[in-house]
């Protein structure tokens, strides 16, 4: 009895029993739901004593970005298809070159879909890599393990590290010694009500700070405007409309006016708001975007 009561105390926060999951195949369905939603709301706790931190590397990843550096996220599973999601939606959402926020998931673009078995338990394809991506000083490597002892993950930032760059740790277990990174981004999730099933709270927190992360990073490269996505590229009709819309509330111009104004800076919200407030050419336009920021153009 003694030992086993040992072992459960020598797992990892995240892999232990949650004390209201013993009876969570009697209850309702209501009451499951319920203690879901209760764990949602704790992992949005479990953020916040990371802000302070998650701000500072949202300004490194930015600076990285402006010199023509990349963020690059690693993980596994449930952490690396969280990395692939945040990374696929920064082109379509702020004008983002796919180059610049790239993912690498334990066992390739299979393990999107399905387990991979042994992926990430290999750490010279987590180093490997590093290499294949040409990783450098200029690049922010971020690793993402909820247990914070992922083998795979831990290869790629000791190989990242080793190449210089600057790297990041996301996760929901306090690291131990083995995992090192020049900046730790925790949230404490503890057990879950699945025993082990990180995709819930663990995964939860771990969404929202990817989220602040390259919002915050982009929101300081000028990629947002008065609370606009005003480098959103309109590949659809729903983007194409929300793009003429927000050029006739940011300018109140009519619709039709707007829809034009669009059609003349080639269908860039950005390129056209600058042309609204400085009557430049869109070429002109865009080069003075090259040089200053859209805020800066509205206020001169």
């Amino acid at each position: 009895m003694g030992r086993s009561r040992s072992k459960r105390t020598a797992l990892p926060p995240s892999e232990r029993q949650h004390p209201r999951s013993d009876d969570l195949d009697l209850v309702s369905t209501e009451e499951v739901v319920h203690r879901l939603h209760e764990e949602d709301e704790a992992a949005v706790r479990a953020v916040r004593p990371a802000l302070v931190e998650v701000a500072r590397v949202a300004r490194i990843v930015a600076d990285a970005l402006r010199a023509n550096g990349r963020l690059l996220y690693v993980g596994a599973g449930t952490s690396g298809r969280l990395g692939v999601l945040d990374a696929s939606e920064c082109p379509p959402t702020f004008g983002a070159s796919p180059s610049q926020v790239q993912a690498v998931i334990a066992g390739g673009r299979r393990a999107m879909t399905h387990a991979v078995e042994g992926a990430e338990d290999d750490v010279e394809a987590g180093a490997a890599s590093m290499i294949r991506l040409r990783v450098g000083p200029r690049d922010v490597v971020c690793g993402i393990s909820a247990s914070a002892r992922t083998p795979f993950v831990l290869g790629a930032l000791d190989e990242a590290r080793r190449r210089g760059a600057r790297t990041v740790l996301v996760c929901c277990n306090r690291p131990g010694p083995k995992a090192k990174a020049d900046h730790v981004l925790l949230a404490e999730t503890g057990p879950e009500l699945v025993a082990g099933s990180t995709r819930l709270k663990a995964g939860t927190a771990t969404k929202l700070i990817l989220n602040a992360l390259t919002t915050t990073a982009f929101v300081t490269l000028g990629k947002v405007y008065r609370g606009r996505m005003v480098d959103v590229r309109p590949t659809n009709e729903k983007l194409r409309d929300r793009a003429a819309r927000m050029v006739a509330e940011l300018t109140d111009l009519k619709p039709a006016a707007a829809k034009r104004l669009l059609e003349q800076a080639g269908h860039e919200v950005k390129v056209a708001l600058a042309m609204h407030f400085t009557g430049l050419t869109a070429k002109e336009a865009k080069r003075r975007l090259k040089q200053t920021t859209l805020r800066k153009l509205a206020d001169s």
